[in-house]
């Protein structure tokens, strides 16, 4: 009799144990915030944004997932790469630390072009750096 009341009680124990800890997980999780058209094609002209890369796809081999945190910020006035390089080098780097798409840029041009409703192509190309011809950034609302 005593063990079949310590299993109720242990089973009840273990429900709410279960139930608080999926109820603590739905509550936890994060609410991603939806930008809208008008939003996105603000932030394009403004020409202020930063495109941070999680995924390599080099011209060879499989896609590489990044473990380090590389970025690339566009501001009116300033061009910021920080991108890991994958490949031959036809030219001695002043620095050999850093990679050839690790610079900064003050003139480049930025051309937006729609595909449609929430489509966007941008496309900088950095005109005082030898080493890279254009960067393009394709966009999607969602």
């Amino acid at each position: 009799m005593k063990a079949k009341k310590y299993f109720q009680i242990l089973k009840i124990g273990l429900s709410c144990l279960l139930a608080s800890v999926f109820l603590f997980s739905c509550s936890s999780s994060k609410k991603i915030e939806k930008l809208n058209n008008e939003d996105v094609m603000g932030m394009l002209n403004s020409q202020r944004f930063v495109f941070v890369a999680e995924r390599a796809n080099p011209l060879r081999g499989s896609s590489r997932l990044l473990t380090s945190s590389y970025d690339v910020t566009v501001k009116k006035d300033t061009l910021n790469s920080y991108l890991p390089y994958f490949g031959r080098a036809f030219q001695a780097p002043f620095d050999p630390t850093k990679s050839p798409l690790e610079f900064k840029s003050y003139k480049f041009s930025y051309t937006i072009s729609q595909k449609n409703k929430s489509d966007w192509d941008v496309y900088i190309n950095p005109t005082d750096i030898s080493g890279v011809q254009q960067f393009v950034f394709n966009i999607f609302g969602n």
